[in-house]
């Protein structure tokens, strides 16, 4: 075991508490200058290894005809506050018209009708999907704010496009099409409340937004599902788009560990790009966070034991264990279609500048990354989306219910230090519990850390495709939503098709985002079978073959059946609606 004392911290976090802005600092921040800004959320920490500004030089950045740039809330505050939803369309209008090369659009309206609002950055400037594809370069969306007091990503992004519109030396924009979406969950954003209430395991900043969207709903739960506007227009745009990399930036919900950001690739074992996404992209990418910004970046996981997460001033840790691997998660999802996806999380007991600043600094590196080899890029995802691709006959195995990994790795994991005070209800630090005091000490602790799935259960997808009778609508028009391609049967046909025969349907006992979650057990027949004119068909032999199974098999634990679309049919002694075809359609 390693310890690290608190003259080593600055390396690995802040000092607390923050320093309240002089009346100096408020004048100065007033003039609404990015350049202004007094970094560190005005509380002395270096962001990024001793960077004054992240992304930008000493001084007040100019644009064209030596106007001052737009700066966020966050940067003319200081870092006490978030930006608003008015004032992230500002600050995007101000770019445009100073010159950046930006073209706005809408990803969506919200369930409460404000903008949510897709910025399309390129030099040259593009607006259309043709005209990136005709760019020949790697495409990378990027999305932030998806839970909406998780709101660094957001302050960083537009941080980037600003300083990636206007910077002095050629940058990303000359080598990728990079799609942004700077406030997801717009709704959500405008529900400011304390911290202590919306986020509380967050060292601020004192107001901000909810988790929910204006719906109620988790949207990081919702991509299979997809009953929310914000993930309806974001499968639109992955379908239009078509991107090669994803970025989801989020903040990180507990554990104290000695990491400035976490991250994780898809975590599905089904993805085609994960092993290279974990095992190549993501440690090069450590490794410029460490040695570029001196910012220390590790897998993303919590401190766990076997009864759950371990408690806070528990000297010795039992595991480090990451989140579920299901498809219902977006960097999960982005992963089965094909391409490469990462999962952004700042650390959320550091100040909120210097959250800002490493989420920027991982962004700026992924992407810096990406563009030093575009074409290198380009072929990784073509592969993942052949892999993707099962086709007609296909006898690939596909996993469709996942367990963690059955051998982790064991690993040196950074741990701070907690103790407790003799006042159990003193508040030491925002967003530490009470009568608990961060130490600034760190221990290296080897323990499994458990950042993998394997598969649980594998199913051989329908050899021509899925068939399933007119009365499904809505199941066909979320497929559809999906990009996947559904078709009707004009006449009625006799086929040799696979039914799933239910043994038994359990429901889950607790609703979760509206729904009781089900599952089926049972087996495959073989039967003939006449199907109906207006049935629908799914046939297979695109990029999103791997992610129809996944949504059509009736055992797979993250379907159309899990989140309630076939209920009615469902009971043992019957077919689930979902027949596989065995041979083609004649």
């Amino acid at each position: 075991m390693k310890a690290f004392p608190t003259s080593a911290r600055a390396t690995l976090s802040c000092p607390r508490p923050a320093q309240r802005p002089t009346q100096a600092m408020r004048r100065t921040l007033a003039l609404g200058l990015s350049g202004a800004l007094l970094m560190a959320g005005a509380s002395g920490c270096a962001l990024g290894g001793g960077s004054a500004r992240a992304g930008a030089s000493a001084g007040v950045p100019r644009g064209p005809g030596g106007l001052p740039l737009p700066s966020t809330r966050a940067e003319r505050t200081g870092h006490l506050e978030t930006t608003s939803h008015a004032e992230v369309l500002g600050f995007l209008d101000s770019l445009v018209a100073m010159g950046a090369p930006l073209a706005i659009s809408d990803l969506a309206t919200s369930a409460e009708g404000r903008r949510v609002p897709l910025v399309v950055a390129s030099r040259p400037r593009v607006s259309t999907p043709a005209e990136a594809r005709a760019l020949g370069r790697p495409i990378v969306y990027v999305q932030a704010n998806i839970h909406a007091g998780e709101v660094e990503g957001k302050e960083a992004v537009l941080a980037l496009l600003r300083d990636w519109s206007f910077g002095r030396r050629p940058n990303v924009l000359d080598s990728l099409v990079v799609l942004v979406v700077p406030i997801y969950n717009a709704d959500g954003n405008e529900k400011l409340a304390p911290q202590a209430r919306n986020r509380g395991a967050q060292n601020g900043p004192a107001q901000i937004g909810e988790r929910p969207n204006g719906m109620g709903l988790d949207l990081n739960r919702d991509y299979i599902k997809a009953e929310a506007p914000e993930s309806r227009g974001a499968l639109a745009a992955f379908t239009a788009w078509q991107p090669d990399l994803f970025m989801d930036l989020h903040t990180t919900n507990g554990s104290y560990h000695g990491y400035a950001l976490t991250y994780s690739p898809s975590l599905h074992p089904a993805a085609p790009l994960a092993p290279f996404t974990a095992d190549t992209l993501l440690p090069e990418i450590r490794r410029r966070m460490k040695s570029r910004h001196d910012f220390a970046v590790f897998p993303y996981g919590n401190f766990t034991g076997a009864d759950g997460r371990e408690g806070l001033t528990a000297t010795e840790k039992s595991g480090w264990w990451t989140y579920e691997h299901k498809q219902r998660f977006g960097t999960n999802y982005f992963g089965l279609r094909g391409g490469i996806s990462i999962l952004s999380e700042a650390y959320s007991h550091d100040p909120f500048a210097r959250r800002v600043a490493s989420t920027y600094a991982f962004v700026q590196e992924v992407l810096s990354y990406a563009a030093e080899q575009p074409a290198a890029i380009r072929r990784r995802v073509e592969q993942g989306t052949r892999a993707a691709t099962l086709g007609t006959g296909s006898r690939a195995s596909v996993a469709i219910r996942a367990r963690f990994h059955s051998r982790p790795d064991t690993q040196p994991v950074l741990v701070e230090r907690l103790e407790r005070v003799a006042d159990s209800t003193l508040q030491t630090e925002p967003g530490v519990p009470r009568g608990i005091r961060r130490t600034g000490v760190y221990a290296e602790q080897r323990m499994p850390v458990v950042d993998r799935f394997e598969a649980a259960e594998s199913t051989t997808p329908a050899p021509h495709g899925y068939v399933f009778a007119a009365e499904w609508t809505k199941a066909a028009d979320l497929l559809r939503a999906h990009g996947v391609r559904v078709d009707i049967l004009p006449t009625a046909v006799t086929a040799t098709v696979q039914v799933f025969e239910v043994d038994s349907v359990s429901m889950a006992a607790r609703p979760f985002q509206g729904h009781r979650e089900a599952t089926v057990t049972g087996r495959w027949l073989e039967r003939s079978r006449t199907i109906p004119a207006g049935s629908f068909h799914v046939p297979l032999g695109s990029s999103l073959d791997l992610l129809a199974v996944l949504l059509l098999e009736p055992r797979s634990d993250d379907g159309l059946l899990t989140w309630n679309h076939f209920d009615a049919a469902l009971g043992k002694g019957r077919e689930a609606p979902v027949a596989r075809l065995l041979a083609p359609l004649r």
